[in-house]
C-alpha cells in the first residue's frame, strides 16, 4: 500500500505546476483520491478529490477554477494541475486515498492512505 507524490517546486505567482500521485494498483482502482495541503503554521486542508470512476470531482472554494484534478487509471496515477498560482498556495501537498466512497470527501479522517507530501512554494 503506497502513495508517492511528486512534482512540487518553486514557481512564481501566476505560474503553473502539475503534481502527480502514483498509487499501487489496489488503491488506485478502488479509491476516492484526494489532495490536501498544509501551509506553515496552519492545519492541513482539503484541496480536491476525484471519484473512482473519475466521473466526479470536488474542489475547495479557494482553488476552484484554478486547479484541476484528474486520474489515469491505466497508470494508477492522480494529477493535480495548478494554474494561476498565488503565494497563499504555498504548502506541502499530500495525496490520499480511501475505499469508503465519496461521502465527506473533504475530511482528513476519511482517508486511509497518505503519501509523503511534496512542497510547493509560490513566490510573489
Amino acid at each position: 500500500v503506497q502513495l508517492q507524490a511528486s512534482g512540487g517546486g518553486l514557481v512564481q505567482a501566476g505560474g503553473s505546476l502539475t503534481l502527480s500521485c502514483a498509487a499501487s494498483g489496489f488503491i488506485s482502482s478502488r479509491s476516492l483520491m484526494g489532495w490536501f495541503r498544509q501551509a506553515p503554521g496552519k492545519e492541513r486542508e482539503f484541496v480536491a478529490a476525484i471519484s473512482r470512476s473519475a466521473g466526479t470531482t470536488y474542489y475547495a472554494d479557494s482553488v476552484k477554477g484554478r486547479f484541476t484534478i484528474s486520474r489515469d487509471v491505466a497508470k494508477n496515477t492522480v494529477y493535480l494541475r495548478m494554474n494561476s498560482l498565488k503565494p497563499e498556495d504555498t504548502a506541502v501537498y499530500y495525496c490520499a486515498a480511501t475505499v469508503s466512497g465519496t461521502d465527506y470527501y473533504n475530511l482528513e479522517r476519511k482517508y486511509d492512505y497518505w503519501g509523503q507530501g511534496t512542497l510547493v512554494t509560490v513566490s510573489s
